[in-house]
């Protein structure tokens, strides 16, 4: 099947255009980030990826506001300046791990109505701090809204729970069913990033990602439905850093450059 695989603007420190061109380079089919209000500015992103011949991902993470309404009002208005720029699909941080039910699942209702109206795919990560943050939560959640489809990143319930989720394996199998996209960041019993997964100390929790996504890769495969990936390993200080002088451990570019070729190699050839 073929997979097309995203490169994070998160953690970019290049000019724009140098970033994309590498990304091109890298073998990448696009770039998954958020999107400015300013007119110029995002015109000038847009007019990047098309340069480069790049694909876009909206990203939503702006979930910053306690009051519920509030909320609601600039989540609707991040998402249609994301959608106006016909991305491949939006993803989003929905929610906050606080709201209650009801006040969660207004924010999926709000973004499916805008989905339906727009033409637009929205999904919906499994995020620390926002409303799918563990496990037996998104299940939940999964369970009383049967439409409901995700980016999985796996590596904030491995933090949350702090297991390999040995003891999850109801909810994590449910939310397999539902991933249509995924971060494939390798996180740990005690934080959401191992310092460098080409480390022979990381063998075995890579590899119980690697499971996991397999049985997303599989699902696709059967119902040839289209997967994507992004390669979210993030900068400092996701990325540990060293005491006093901050500098981190590891390289973010080449860790998400040897994901991405290692995935490619396993799904694709």
């Amino acid at each position: 099947m073929n997979i097309k695989f995203y490169a994070p603007a998160w953690g970019n420190t290049l000019p724009f255009d140098t970033f994309c061109k590498n990304v091109k380079e890298a073998g990448y089919d696009g770039v998954e980030m958020a999107l400015p209000f300013e007119a110029k500015e995002k015109q000038e992103i847009l007019s990047t990826f098309k340069k480069y011949n790049l694909e876009f991902i909206g990203q939503y993470f702006q979930s910053f506001e306690r009051d519920h309404d509030s909320h609601a009002e600039n989540y609707e208005k991040y998402l249609r300046n994301l959608i106006a720029a016909k991305p491949v699909f939006v993803n989003c941080q929905t929610g906050k791990d606080y709201f209650s039910f009801e006040q969660n699942k207004h924010l999926f209702d709000l973004a499916a109505r805008i989905s339906k109206e727009m033409g637009v795919r929205i999904i919906h990560e499994t995020h620390r701090g926002k409303s799918l943050f563990a496990a037996h939560i998104a299940q939940n959640y999964f369970k009383k809204i049967p439409d409901l489809r995700i980016c999985l990143d796996i590596s904030h319930w491995c933090n949350v729970h702090e297991s390999l989720l040995a003891d999850q394996h109801e909810a994590v199998e449910l939310a397999i069913t539902r991933a249509d996209h995924i971060h494939t960041r390798i996180g740990h019993p005690e934080g959401p990033q191992v310092n460098d997964p080409r480390a022979p100390e990381w063998k075995d929790t890579l590899d119980t990602h690697l499971k996991w996504w397999d049985k997303i890769v599989e699902i696709h495969q059967k119902n040839n439905t289209p997967l994507t990936m992004t390669t979210e390993f993030g900068p400092a200080t996701y990325m540990p850093v060293l005491p006093y002088t901050q500098q981190p451990v590891g390289n973010q570019w080449e860790i998400n450059v040897f994901m991405m070729n290692m995935l490619k190699k396993r799904y694709q050839g």
